[in-house]
């Protein structure tokens, strides 16, 4: 579904219109393609800076340079900058925080439309003292704050954390978030560490080919967008929706040369079954998207017994019994990658959604859990936590209803089902192999949760 404030503030008179009452006056996302690019970067100035001249700081730079980002090393007058990237991993104690000030103060105004504010910091549990603890931890509050002042211009900011020895891991994920396939990702801290041994190869763009894919709900909405996303990375997927959206599965694997797997995750016998199909057919699976879930809104006191079961045991109850099987048959490979749909609701409770926000919170608790477990084969496992989000579900709301989903973001706006798509693909990648047992928020920073 469009959104009407978006397109009306992008016409210069009626933005001033729209401004002069109040109302909100969104910039339009600029987001990436369907595929990475060799060089994402290319043509993007990116001003970049240092506290110290260390290990991750020459890892940034080549990172950025092969990513084919113009790089600056000091701020020019006048200058519009699509990325500001700051190594702040060498900061240390309260006066080290002035370096935040110092890099970021002169150049805020000079951020273009759609930019991209990306800080380096250390690993807060590696600090050695409650102080460098404290530095560390103090960026969050700051990028956090960042994206609230920059989000009008359709720009984002987010937080990288580097454990030490992780430095050869971040040409990924600053890829994406220095990219347009970042978009609706806004005001996140990752961590990236060397936790899970890394693949022989992490190739950046062709980055699927040779992978097989499992999306649940893969029918349609983030499901279906997802398949294409991963499809266009050179995977095979497969997409498995309940028998009664067969139709609309068939169609969107058709669009994507995947395959359709019409099952109900609830039927007892549906893990093995599920185990059985990639055995035979593939070998295996690389790559788990457990995306299905459904609502089933009512107040605590008003909630049948039969909505608390089903919303529990699709959401949650399914995804664990499917994985117990694939990981404890070890069907899925060495190497795999699990990603979890939890949501804002998960996170921050949401009225009329106490089962809802218990299966959401619960997968929180599972990949942070689950990660651990699986590190040892190359398998990370993941979570990402969608906000408003332009779905059939969102576009039958009441218009104050919608309008309030819509604007309650830094950003202005609602995401769309590609942007939960692109940070579920991100995570999939060999190079996003530095981030496991994290859940991701898509929400452009919203104001609900943490």
């Amino acid at each position: 579904m469009s959104d009407y404030l978006v397109k009306l503030a992008s016409q210069p008179t009626l933005r001033n219109v729209i401004k002069s009452v109040g109302l909100p006056t969104p910039v339009g996302l600029s987001r990436g393609g369907k595929q990475y690019a060799d060089q994402p970067l290319a043509g993007l100035q990116v001003l970049v800076g240092t506290v110290t001249d260390g290990v991750v700081a020459k890892a940034v730079r080549a990172d950025l340079d092969a990513a084919g980002a113009t790089l600056a090393a000091q701020a020019a007058d006048g200058a519009k900058y699509n990325g500001l990237v700051l190594d702040a991993t060498d900061m240390e104690g309260i006066d080290g925080l002035k370096h935040l000030y110092g890099f970021f103060h002169p150049v805020m105004r000079q951020i273009a439309p759609n930019g991209r504010v990306v800080v380096l910091a250390s690993e807060p549990a590696e600090g050695a003292t409650p102080q460098a603890v404290a530095t560390a931890r103090a960026t969050e509050g700051f990028v956090r704050s960042v994206g609230k002042e920059i989000g009008k211009r359709g720009a984002t900011a987010n937080l990288i954390h580097v454990a030490k020895g992780a430095e050869d891991r971040l040409a990924a994920p600053l890829r994406f978030f220095l990219s347009g396939h970042s978009a609706y990702v806004d005001a996140q801290p990752v961590h990236v560490s060397a936790v899970v041994s890394a693949p022989s190869s992490m190739p950046l763009s062709g980055v699927l080919k040779g992978k097989v894919a499992l999306v649940t709900g893969g029918a349609r909405g983030i499901g279906a967008a997802t398949a294409e996303r991963l499809a266009a990375e050179g995977a095979h997927v497969v997409c498995l929706d309940i028998p009664a959206d067969e139709e609309t599965l068939n169609t969107t694997v058709a669009k994507i040369g995947g395959a359709a797997l019409p099952m109900d995750i609830t039927d007892p016998d549906a893990p093995q079954k599920i185990a059985t199909y990639f055995k035979e057919q593939h070998g295996g699976v690389d790559i788990v998207v457990h995306n299905a879930g459904v609502t089933r809104d009512k107040t605590l006191a008003n909630m049948k017994e039969h909505l608390w079961d089903m919303v529990l045991s699709i959401n949650l109850g399914a995804i664990l019994a499917i994985d117990e099987v694939l990981l404890g048959d070890k069907i899925i490979n060495d190497g795999g990658r699990i990603v979890c749909l939890s949501s804002i609701g998960g996170i921050a409770g949401n009225m009329g959604q106490t089962n809802y926000g218990a299966t959401k919170a619960g997968l929180i608790g599972y990949v942070a859990a689950q990660s651990g477990e699986q590190a040892g084969r190359g398998i990370t496992v993941n979570a990402v936590a969608p906000g408003f989000i332009e779905t059939r579900m969102t576009a039958e709301m009441p218009f104050m209803i919608r309008e309030a989903g819509r604007r309650m973001n830094s950003l202005s706006q609602g995401g769309q089902p590609e942007d939960v798509a692109e940070l579920i693909k991100f995570l999939t990648t060999p190079g996003a192999v530095g981030i496991t047992g994290q859940t991701i928020r898509v929400c452009g920073q919203s104001l609900i949760g943490a």
